[in-house]
C-alpha cells in the first residue's frame, strides 16, 4: 500500500528530494525553467527522477497534480 501523500511535499520525497516546506522553496529559487520548457524535459533531472515525472503526467496519474504545481513553481518570468 503506498503511505505517500500526492502533494507537493509528497512528490518531493517521491523524487529523493527533502520535502520541508523551507526546502521545496529553495529548489524552487535556485532551479527555473523557460515558459516553453516541459517539466520533464528541465536539465536539473536524474535519469529515474525525470522517468517518474513522465510517468506521472503520461499517466494522468494521482501526482499530475503535484507536477503540475511544480512546473508553475519553476517557470519564471522575465523581468
Amino acid at each position: 500500500m503506498e503511505m505517500c501523500e500526492h502533494n507537493l511535499n509528497g512528490l518531493f520525497l517521491q523524487l529523493g528530494l527533502l520535502a520541508e516546506v523551507h526546502e521545496i522553496e529553495l529548489f524552487a529559487s535556485s532551479h527555473s525553467l523557460l515558459s516553453e520548457v516541459k517539466l520533464v524535459d528541465a536539465p536539473f533531472w536524474s535519469p529515474s527522477q525525470r522517468q517518474f515525472l513522465i510517468e506521472a503526467l503520461e499517466r494522468d496519474s494521482a501526482w499530475s497534480d503535484a507536477t503540475d504545481q511544480l512546473a508553475r513553481m519553476l517557470i519564471k518570468i522575465p523581468t
